[in-house]
């Protein structure tokens, strides 16, 4: 008997991860129980139970007297003299209970009281093993839409991911596999609950963490991120190490680790930007991929104004604003933006030229218009428009039909 015992207890540890003294504990307990109900009390019973081999003796704890008035709690001389005759009155005797003797009913309240504990240790180690991948990402396979819930299994819990944590449009096939960010994990009496969640910003963080090695190792940081889920996300990085480009090194060999992430999102557009302590470089970066002339950043006020080409400007707003929106978000600016016609037109150019260390003659100097031209701008074709024109200047020119 003992040695089943033994392999029970063995089995319980390694498929529940419910370690053995717990367990031995809750049968000590169910023994406990088993004497009250079945003698009234327990209070000078004791349990004992080697831990390496799971023998259990259990016995009561009586005083000899010469009359018994409580069974339960005395013993006569005369008995005790049976078990030993060294034993005299107001002696305590250890009486050995057997267990077989115990009713039907106090045999099922000890099985229920082991029950009992192997679920409530079960629980607590499901929540401790989950608690502690809060906020950290977790692969689930689909399991159900609950309504417009979904739910995820995560391995030995399932998990919900509430309609305001899905992104819209997003839609699971049941048995699908997908990373979700771990929001909470609460304790309630039927197990753990556990909200994920797939518009979390972390998500696209920790996406990185488990792709990029340079991030995960800290080489590279990732300093600030702004997320839409589902459209565009921006993300700020920084190297610890000059000789590591962090931008190269998240997006990978000919993109290979930004597109698995890319992908794993379902398309989401991400743009990596670097990290600059100066608030006005990294404004511009951060409105990348539109081109900037001017930065005014005023640390004080969390504010900067901005001033971009008239055929950058839509660029640099987004559609629907998303670009200047995700860009404030990502430096905690408020970003103010206009064209270099509005500034010029509004009279405030000259006050944006000096604010940023410019004088008004040299602004046109520069900026280099040619330089934002894909094909980049060639000097001989100025200077061979130039020789023509000087040459046509004098000469007598005739149409086709021969009038001056």
């Amino acid at each position: 008997m003992n040695n089943e015992l033994l392999e029970a207890l063995n089995i319980l540890e390694k498929e529940k991860n419910i370690s053995k003294d717990t367990l031995l504990e809750a049968i000590e307990q169910s023994l406990l129980q088993a004497c009250k109900n079945h003698f009234g009390k327990a209070d000078n019973v004791k349990v004992f139970i080697d831990p390496v081999t799971c023998e259990f003796n259990v016995h009561a704890e009586k005083t000899v007297v010469e009359k018994v008035e409580d069974p339960i709690l005395e013993i006569s001389l005369d008995n005790a003299k049976q078990m030993d005759s060294k034993y005299e009155l107001g002696d305590v005797v250890n009486v050995e209970i057997k267990s077989k003797e115990f009713g039907r009913i106090a045999t099922m309240n000890a099985k229920n009281v082991i029950l009992q504990k192997i679920r409530e240790e079960e629980r607590k180690v499901l929540y401790n093993e989950y608690y502690q991948k809060e906020k950290d990402v977790v692969t689930g396979i689909v399991q159900r839409y609950m309504g417009r819930n979904v739910s995820i299994n995560l391995g030995k819990v399932d998990a919900v991911l509430n309609e305001n944590e899905m992104v819209k449009g997003e839609v699971f096939r049941p048995t699908e596999r997908i990373k979700v960010y771990v929001l909470e994990v609460k304790d309630t009496p039927k197990g753990p609950k556990i909200l994920v969640s797939r518009t979390h910003p972390e998500l696209v963080k920790r996406l990185f963490e488990s792709e990029v090695t340079e991030v995960r190792d800290g080489t590279v940081e990732i300093k600030s991120i702004a997320r839409e889920a589902g459209s565009r996300t921006k993300i700020a990085v920084w190297s610890n190490n000059p000789d590591v480009d962090p931008v190269g090194a998240c997006v990978g060999l000919n993109g290979a680790r930004v597109n698995t992430i890319v992908n794993e999102l379902h398309g989401e557009k991400i743009d990596i930007i670097n990290w600059d302590e100066n608030a006005a470089i990294l404004i511009e970066n951060a409105l990348s991929p539109a081109k900037v002339i001017s930065v005014i950043a005023d640390d004080d006020e969390k504010s900067a104004k901005v001033i971009v080409p008239d055929y950058q400007l839509s660029l640099a707003i987004g559609k629907e604003g998303q670009n200047a929106r995700l860009a404030a978000r990502l430096t905690g600016f408020k970003i103010d933006i206009k064209s270099e016609t509005q500034v010029r037109e509004s009279g405030e150019l000259d006050e944006y030229l000096m604010q940023d260390g410019y004088e008004d003659e040299e602004y046109e100097d520069d900026y280099d218009y040619e330089e934002e031209y894909e094909d980049g701008y060639d000097e001989t074709l100025e200077e061979n428009f130039e020789e023509e024109s000087e040459e046509v200047c004098g000469e007598t020119l005739t149409d086709e039909d021969g009038q001056e």
